[in-house]
Parts: structure tokens; sequence; C-alpha cells
């Protein structure tokens, strides 16, 4: 169910078949929370979506009609999903982008999903993710390594997956990020090969820098995790979840998440 959608200012569900999003993921996408009326953390998520249309040779949407076609789909909402999508366009077939192609824009507000409370309950995804610097960071439209990762399994079974990199390097969850608490620093992996800059990921890497946390951003593989005191998941929907198992490993400990999300307000949203 959308509650509002807007596809190149206009009312609409409908985008042309040879849209080259449709055709070959060739765009990029913002998923905020709306609560309280007010987009979270739109400043960063419109940022990240310029900078991910730069890196793929996309004309970015106007900003300006960018807000105005956001403030139209909240209007008169509290609380919901926002998603933006940009894509190349329409174009011929064949892979290379045609020169008089222009960008499609869809602006739509989805309800929000129940989420489950309390700590999550991980389990290792047996699909990996290939490494490619050049689309590192930004969250483009080819997610397919995730909907294969979410499909192994059953809802009940667990509520998150941990994914691999081609080499075996930690990367992320299928829906967040992911930090570890070792010795009483912030680790979270850097990403530079593949993955998502995940806006609520730098708003917590901002708010322990704030809070005199040390933090870094280096590489982490799967033993790793065994000598962290505590684990989080971010997600700019979902917030900070902390994390109670990942298969026969265990935490008990939440007290950087819970200071984390205090600091950054996240319980009054």
């Amino acid at each position: 169910m959308t509650l509002a959608m807007l596809i190149n200012g206009q009312a609409s569900n409908q985008i042309p078949a040879d849209d080259r999003g449709f055709q070959y993921g060739d765009g990029l996408f913002e998923t905020a929370l709306l609560a309280k009326g007010q987009v979270r953390f739109l400043d960063d998520h419109l940022r990240r979506l310029a900078t991910g249309c730069s890196r793929l040779g996309i004309a970015a949407p106007d900003e300006r009609t960018l807000r105005d076609e956001i403030a139209q789909v909240t209007k008169g909402s509290e609380r919901g999903v926002l998603k933006i999508i940009v894509t190349r366009g329409s174009g011929g077939r064949g892979y290379r982008p045609g020169s008089a192609a222009s960008n499609t824009r869809v602006v739509a507000l989805h309800p929000l999903n129940h989420v489950s409370q309390g700590a999550l309950r991980l389990r290792w995804c047996e699909i990996r993710l290939g490494r490619n610097a050049r689309l590192a960071g930004i969250k483009h439209l080819n997610r397919l390594e995730h909907v294969l990762a979410q499909s192994e399994w059953s809802d009940g079974e667990a509520d998150e997956g941990l994914m691999l990199d081609t080499e075996g390097e930690l990367v992320c969850a299928t829906a967040g990020n992911v930090f570890a608490v070792r010795d009483g620093a912030l680790i979270t992996p850097d990403l530079r090969f593949c993955g998502v800059q995940g806006v609520m990921r730098a708003q917590v890497l901002k708010a322990a820098a704030r809070l005199g946390l040390p933090v870094t951003e280096e590489p982490l593989w799967p033993d790793d995790l065994q000598a962290a005191s505590e684990i989080f998941i971010t997600n700019a929907v979902r917030g900070i979840r902390s994390v109670a198992a990942l298969d026969s490993l265990q935490w008990s400990e939440t007290g950087v998440a819970e200071r984390l999300a205090a600091a950054l307000s996240l319980s009054d949203t």
C-alpha cells in the first residue's frame, strides 16, 4: 500500500517500461522515516542522493523541486516511510545510456510497518556481496544480493542477517549497517569495496565523537565479533537496534547503543 506517490511531479503509479531503472537498475534510492510530520535527517538523505547521482553520471533532480514534492506527499501525515527513487530515465535497448535521456524521479510515502521491540537475533547469510569500489557507499538500485540474502530464512527464524563480501570481510546487515564495541571502542566496517554509507551510520559516528567514544572505520572479519562486548545494527527507518545473538554467540550489553540512541533523540520518534 502506498499512501501517496508522485512521478515526475504528477500523481501516478506508472513508469514507462523502457525506464532504465526498471530495465537495468540504473538509478538510486533513499528511504527515510517520517516522524511527527517531519522527515528525519532529510538533508543527509538528499546529500547522499546527489552524491550518488554524481557518481553514476545521472543528472540530479533540482533540490527545491524534490523538497516541494516531499512536502506534498507527506502533507497531513504524522508517520510513514518516505522513498525517493531517481533513475536515468527512459532510453532505448542496450546498456549504453542515450545522451538525450532525462531522469525519472519518484517520491512516495508508504505506511510504517510494525517493528518488533527487543534485541535482534542474527544469522550469517550465504550470499556474498561483490566488490566494486565505484559503487561502494551509494544506495544504487541494484539490490538483488540483498533480496537473495533475505530470502534465505523465513519469518521467525531470525530478525536479520549479516553479509560478507566475496573475500570474507564483514560488510553489513541485509538492511542496515553493523557496529561492534570492543575494549570500549566503537568499530564499524569501512565499506571501501561495497556496502551502503548509511545515513544513520553517519549520525552514529558523529554522535560517538560528541560523546567522546573512540570510533574507527576498519576492516572487520567474522572472528572479530567474538571479541565484541556489544553489537548493534543501524538503519534510517528503524534507528539503532541492539543484537542479542548471532548463531551461537550471545550479547547482553546494550549500554553504548542506548547512549547513542539517547544522544540522537531516537526514542522521541
